[in-house]
C-alpha cells in the first residue's frame, strides 16, 4: 500500500462516526482530524489545478459516494503531494491502528 492509499483508506473509516462505542469514536474523531489536515493541505491553494475547491469538492464528494470518488481522490491527493506529509501520514496510521484496536473490517466501512 502507499502513502497515500494509507491515506485514503484511513479517510474510508469515517462512518465509524455512527457507532456509538466509545472506542469506536475515537476512530471517529482521529479520521476527523485526518480529514481535516487533507483538507487543509487540499485547501492551500496553487495553480496546480489540484489545491483549492477542486480538492475540497473532491474530498467531500468520496465522502457521499466513496467507490466513484476514489480514483479521483487518489489523484488529487497525489497531486498536492499528500503522501509525503509526515503529519497527515502520521495521522492516517493512528487512525488505522485504532481501527484495527476497535475490531471493524476497513472493508464494511463506507461513508
Amino acid at each position: 500500500m502507499t502513502e497515500v492509499e494509507l491515506v485514503v483508506t484511513a479517510l474510508a473509516t469515517g462512518a465509524a462516526a455512527a457507532l456509538t462505542d466509545t472506542r469506536r469514536g475515537a476512530v471517529h474523531d482521529l479520521c476527523t482530524e485526518l480529514r481535516e489536515a487533507v483538507r487543509r493541505r487540499l485547501d492551500g491553494g496553487g495553480g496546480d489545478g489540484v489545491r483549492g475547491s477542486y480538492g475540497v469538492r473532491v474530498l467531500d464528494a468520496y465522502e457521499t459516494d466513496p467507490d466513484v470518488w476514489r480514483n479521483r481522490l487518489l489523484q488529487v491527493v497525489t497531486a498536492c503531494g499528500v503522501g509525503t506529509d509526515q503529519e497527515i501520514l502520521a495521522a492516517a496510521r493512528a487512525v488505522l491502528r485504532a481501527e484495527r484496536m476497535t475490531g471493524v473490517p476497513v472493508g464494511l466501512i463506507s461513508w
